[in-house]
């Protein structure tokens, strides 16, 4: 068996920082890999600093040096977002062996006072900013790590946007090396430059808009094609999220459903087909206005399913009546996933019952009336009903 490639973790406190079996699988290494400012905290020979992108040329370094002893160098803890679960994910556990630093999670909470364990860790490396949204609720503590010295701004950009102006915004830079800085404002009032090597604490204060099922109507851009918010509390809980799984959307709309599925759990993903141009835009953008990560497809179902990726549950919201749209989503959906349409039209509801008459589920009807004006007065005005069919493949 080959030597295990060792992933040793480095602080910006670099050589000085690292214990003596860290230094020692350094200095034993016949190749060390890491990023030019990772190599230039270690005194070692053959250096290899990264390519980009480094997914992609990952493999290819890995076989150009095999045989050799090889050491890689990762940010703080090698597991903790970092190379060293990559490693692990593409040559398994036994060929990979990690000497972990302190994350700049623990240093900042060391900093802070924080109880690691009631801080919530997000990741703007490879994110967009927008990806916040879901995590801002009030009371919640942050620890954002940043893509380089533009992320403060960015996100304190975001936060005034969103009504969290008033948060208290602190922002860690160079966590354990010798120019460590520890600077603090509300959101609203930042404006300094920062390191590159930095993390980002937000004590969050603002508004509510949570992650639990059918936020307000008004919530999402839309030209009237919108699973309504009652409507979408009731689907949500038939599609019952789960983290890490995938939904498809077919007849995306305005993006509610998917984006609400999306925002249950920062690991939840959507796949959302729309035939339309303009609502396929539109969708983009209220996905990315609500930090819901939503792929859009543009293109009619169910011609526009083929070669997506099997997902564990599905919404038909539109096009339920074209031709082998059932057929197509419940042969793609994996055993075990859930399947929903909603019908407001006798064509969809006839199309739904035969469904429901081959294949079972739940079948329901629901029927909203909302308070508004009449006169001088308040009534209720009934909503059309929608019937819900879900199941289970």
């Amino acid at each position: 068996m080959p030597d295990p490639i060792t992933v040793v973790g480095i602080g910006a406190d670099g050589w000085p920082g690292l214990s003596p079996a860290a230094r020692a699988a350094v200095e034993s290494a016949d190749v060390v890999m890491g990023s030019t400012r990772q190599l230039a905290l270690v005194p070692t020979g053959l250096r290899v600093a990264w390519p980009s992108p480094l997914s992609e040329a990952l493999p290819g370094l890995l076989s150009q040096y095999a045989g050799q002893r090889i050491c890689v160098l990762a940010s703080g803890d090698p597991t903790f977002h970092g190379i060293g679960t990559t490693l692990v994910r593409m040559l398994g556990a036994d060929a990979v062996r990690v000497i972990p630093h302190p994350s700049s999670v623990s240093l900042a909470c060391a900093r802070l006072g924080w109880p690691q364990d009631q801080v919530q860790v997000v990741s703007l490396v490879n994110q967009p900013v927008e990806r916040l949204h879901p995590h801002l609720q009030p009371g919640r503590l942050l620890l954002i790590l940043s893509r380089g010295a533009q992320t403060p701004a960015e996100v304190a950009q975001l936060l005034v946007a969103r009504g969290y102006g008033s948060s208290e915004f602190t922002v860690l830079e160079q966590l354990g090396g010798p120019t460590e800085r520890v600077r603090r404002s509300r959101a609203a009032d930042w404006s300094e430059d920062v390191d590159a090597l930095n993390v980002i604490a937000i004590a969050c204060e603002g508004p509510v808009l949570s992650t639990a099922p059918g936020l307000p109507d008004d919530a999402y851009e839309n030209d009237g094609q919108l699973t309504k918010r009652e409507v979408r509390a009731v689907t949500l809980s038939r599609l019952a999220p789960v983290p890490g799984q995938l939904l498809w959307d077919v007849g995306g709309g305005a993006g509610s459903i998917a984006i609400e599925w999306s925002r249950h759990h920062p690991s939840c993903r959507a796949i959302a087909v729309e035939r339309n141009g303009d609502r396929a835009k539109r969708l983009e953008r209220n996905a990315a206005a609500l930090g819901a990560s939503v792929t859009v497809v543009e293109g009619a179902a169910p011609a526009a399913l083929d070669g997506l990726e099997a997902p564990d549950a599905i919404f038909i919201g539109g096009g339920a009546t074209a031709a082998g749209m059932f057929d197509a989503c419940w042969g793609a959906l994996k055993p075990g996933g859930r399947l929903v349409t909603n019908g407001v039209t006798l064509e969809t509801e006839s199309l739904i019952a035969d469904w429901y008459k081959s294949h079972g589920g739940d079948l329901v009807r629901l029927s909203v009336q909302r308070a508004s004006a009449v006169g001088t007065m308040t009534g209720w005005r009934p909503a059309m009903p929608v019937t819900i069919w879900s199941v289970v493949k």
